[in-house]
């Protein structure tokens, strides 16, 4: 019998999430300059107004995602990561919905992200436009880059 995938609202200072945090780092760093690099790490994920939540198969970290609040009705999806070992079984998909649900349980009528524009994230802009995301301009605290693209979805 397969496991069970189970997403949790947790903190992202986890001692057993060090590697989760460690993939994500690299996974960003392999083709993207520094300059264009807008993961926030461990201890800024754990700040006010950010809700983070892990993936868990039996128990063993295998995702993240974060739901950070830019405006009263606002929100911005950050750090989402799905081991890549474990992609192609829908857990992408699975974060996604649970981090909009979160949103319109808190209230934001909008989402917005920023991925990159290489060819290695290709999967993550499918993911996104399949599930409503529309690309945009560059929102709160961004400035246009060539390495990302904005997405936007009213929830």
């Amino acid at each position: 019998m397969e496991d069970t995938i189970e997403i949790a609202r947790e903190t992202p200072l986890g001692a057993d999430l060090a590697e989760l945090h460690a993939r994500h780092a690299a996974a960003m760093h392999e083709d993207t300059p520094p300059e264009s690099i807008h993961m926030l790490p461990p201890d800024a994920l754990a700040a006010p107004g950010i809700s983070f939540f892990v993936m868990r198969q039996a128990g063993r970290p295998v995702g993240m995602g974060a739901l950070k609040r830019i405006a009263p009705d606002e929100g911005e999806i950050k750090s989402m990561h799905i081991l890549s070992e474990m992609r192609g079984q829908g857990l992408a998909r699975r974060m996604l919905e649970q981090l909009i649900a979160a949103a319109r349980a808190e209230g934001m009528a909008r989402l917005y992200l920023e991925t990159g524009s290489q060819d290695s994230f290709a999967p993550a802009r499918q993911l996104y436009l399949r599930a409503g995301f529309a690309e945009c301009g560059p929102y709160v605290g961004y400035q246009p880059d060539p390495n990302s693209v904005f997405l936007m979805r009213a929830i």
